[in-house]
């Protein structure tokens, strides 16, 4: 599946967004499902921390090794 790049660079922020909102619908909204928003916001904050931490992982690795190549 292919994504503009600003959407792509930005999907890490939206989950992490949509995550933090049901988080905070779970304890401000008196009569919603809590248990099931808890779940969306944890799975949302965790699945945006991941992929913009391997997002990152990845570039740096890529830098090294794009920097080594033309040391040598």
């Amino acid at each position: 599946m292919w994504f503009p790049r600003p959407l792509y660079e930005a999907l890490p922020y939206l989950y992490m967004g949509a995550g933090a909102l049901a988080l905070a619908a779970a304890f401000l909204v008196d009569d919603a499902p809590h248990g099931l928003l808890m779940l969306a916001g944890g799975l949302g904050l965790t699945g945006g921390l991941v992929l913009w931490m391997r997002r990152r992982d990845y570039r740096t690795t890529q830098s090294e090794y794009d920097t080594r190549s033309i040391d040598e």
